[in-house]
């Protein structure tokens, strides 16, 4: 049974809080219905985020941070953000972030495929600016409307000047939806949780290099060690590097690193991909094969790093993958 659409723009306006600008809010539930006309189930994953909220997603990961005289820090969880309250426009209620839906509307889907992209087209149409366009770090969920302002400005207190791109006729009237429909939801990881690319990732290296992850999808400190890991694993395999395989990256293990360029194939490939992911870059298929698509992905880590865009993968690239 397909997913209805008013299911859809309840859960998105529920997660979206009360604290959005209305422009905003509109123009997403408009990205939603255009999408579902196309046979692409979209919906909202978060909107607007209060400072205190902000505080504690930054805490995250953290050993220390306190904002209004509240400790936030919480070094249980991975960092998820480098954002402090006043520092992403969730805060001013003119971003939200998205995902796809499977076609009963009971799983969340994260792969950043080609529907994914057409819903980013579709709210480019309706004004959004796209984190999957963004050099550097991409954030593919992400959609803002900021009016060209930016944080220090509303932070002051300024509010965009922002106008619909489409004609709104009719109002859209939502309910929440009944508690017994509540439970049967899709249980939505936020942006930076439930990656199913990320949970491939983690069986390979469990199954590969027997490290033990818990396989949740989400791009922590265990997972990077554990690339790490395999990375010393392959060194020593394939170089007979001797290295002490401890996801530890030390100036050893710096040394030991080989060149992986365009046209290698194998497991450091993998690694390499796999590396680039977790870093919000899209080397393509994980499919162990330095293609265009890695060779894009690497040259815009590097471009974004500040070192040589050379499109070869060496000492400091790894570096700067790796390195804490």
């Amino acid at each position: 049974m397909t997913v209805a659409l008013q299911t859809l723009l309840d859960r998105s306006i529920k997660n979206m809080g009360s604290g959005m600008n209305s422009v905003v809010k509109a123009s997403a539930l408009e990205m939603i219905k255009r999408a579902y006309k196309e046979g692409i189930y979209a919906q909202i994953s978060a909107g607007y985020r209060s400072m205190e909220e902000q505080a504690s997603l930054y805490g995250q990961g953290r050993l220390y941070y306190s904002y209004r005289g509240k400790n936030y820090s919480n070094l249980a969880k991975a960092k998820v953000t480098n954002a402090k309250p006043g520092q992403s426009f969730h805060n001013f209620g003119v971003a939200v972030d998205y995902f796809l839906v499977s076609d009963d509307g009971k799983t969340a889907l994260w792969t950043i495929n080609a529907k994914w992209k057409r819903v980013a087209a579709i709210g480019k149409e309706l004004g959004f600016k796209w984190g999957g366009d963004w050099s550097g770090f991409k954030d593919y969920p992400h959609l803002e409307m900021t009016g060209g302002l930016s944080y220090p400005q509303m932070q002051s207190g300024k509010k965009p000047n922002l106008s619909l791109k489409f004609k709104n006729e009719t109002e859209t009237i939502v309910t929440v939806p009944p508690k017994t429909e509540v439970a049967a939801e899709v249980k939505e990881p936020s942006k930076n949780k439930g990656n199913e690319t990320i949970r491939s990732i983690q069986k390979t290296l469990n199954s590969r290099y027997d490290t033990d992850l818990v396989v949740d999808g989400i791009n922590g400190p265990k997972t990077q060690t554990a690339l790490i890991k395999a990375l010393q694993t392959e060194l020593n395999k394939q170089f007979n590097k001797k290295l002490v395989v401890d996801g530890k990256w030390g100036a050893k293990t710096k040394a030991a690193i080989v060149t992986v360029e365009k046209g290698a194939k194998g497991n450091l490939t993998w690694i390499l991909q796999a590396a680039l992911y977790t870093e919000g870059l899209n080397p393509g298929s994980l499919d162990s094969d330095f293609g265009k698509a890695t060779e894009s992905a690497l040259y815009k880590f590097q471009k974004a790093r500040k070192i040589t865009a050379d499109k070869k993968a060496g000492k400091a690239t790894f570096t700067k993958l790796f390195a804490v």
